[in-house]
């Protein structure tokens, strides 16, 4: 569903990703790890075109993410992505958070998308703060909004960049259970992370980046038993310890 071949991107004379290579299949969850500033949530914002890449090729479903002629927006809207600072929009209530995408990018009616996001808002558990606004409530709750928001526009897959690091230790649980439910009902996911119990629960498999690039692209198995790098089993100490 997914295809990264030999992507590269430069900010200026900084090389961030080098020659990057990896796919994912439908159904399939990879999470994607290493040490800050490996160039993790940069590899994820170049798949919905995001962030542009200036070497290699993307392609969503055949669709090529670099080609000029790709209406970027449309592709977007087919992949959901969930950020670390949620954005939703503060002065939007949720019910409208959860609508406008639909009305604007879809071309829904008002009815049947406050149907389809109250739908996913029950879904994530929040469907009583409909007419809330996103200060009235906890990061991991509006973490879940965000969630509902991205479900609620029909993904072929989604995207995370990191959605628990803003998050208090005791909200991480809440959305993290969102996510595991999701990969259980076979939705596409790519997850940046460094949450290893989630890896190891619903990973299909694990890329570990390093300086830009992708030193392991294996297995969740192989990588916790075996990783095959000095720098992922340094990594794994760290981070397991």
């Amino acid at each position: 569903m997914i295809k990264l071949n030999k992507v590269s991107k430069w900010y200026g004379q900084f090389q961030v990703l080098t020659d990057c290579t990896t796919e994912v299949s439908k159904g399939e969850v990879v999470v994607v790890c290493g040490p800050s500033g490996s160039g993790k949530s940069t590899l994820i914002k170049t798949v919905n075109g995001l962030e542009p890449f200036q070497k290699g090729e993307i392609t969503v479903e055949g669709v090529s993410v670099g080609d000029p002629k790709t209406n970027l927006s449309k592709l977007r809207a087919r992949i959901g992505m969930v950020f670390q600072n949620f954005e939703l929009f503060p002065h939007l209530s949720i019910r409208q958070n959860l609508t406008i995408g639909q009305v604007k990018v879809l071309g829904r009616s008002e009815d049947e998308a406050t149907e389809r996001g109250l739908k996913y808002l029950d879904r994530v558990g929040l469907l009583a703060h409909k007419d809330k606004f996103p200060g009235q409530l906890s990061g991991g709750q509006q973490q879940r909004v965000a969630i509902a928001r991205a479900l609620s526009m029909d993904p072929i897959a989604m995207l995370f960049d990191e959605p628990t690091s803003a998050l208090d230790p005791e909200m991480i649980n809440e959305v993290l259970d969102v996510m595991v439910g999701l990969a259980q009902e076979g939705m596409t996911m790519m997850v940046v992370t460094h949450e290893m119990g989630f890896a190891k629960k619903v990973a299909n498999r694990i890329v570990f980046m390093d300086k830009g690039a992708i030193v392991e692209d294996c297995s969740k198995d192989e990588f916790f038993n075996n990783a095959r790098s000095e720098r992922a089993r340094d990594f794994l100490d760290k981070i397991i310890h």
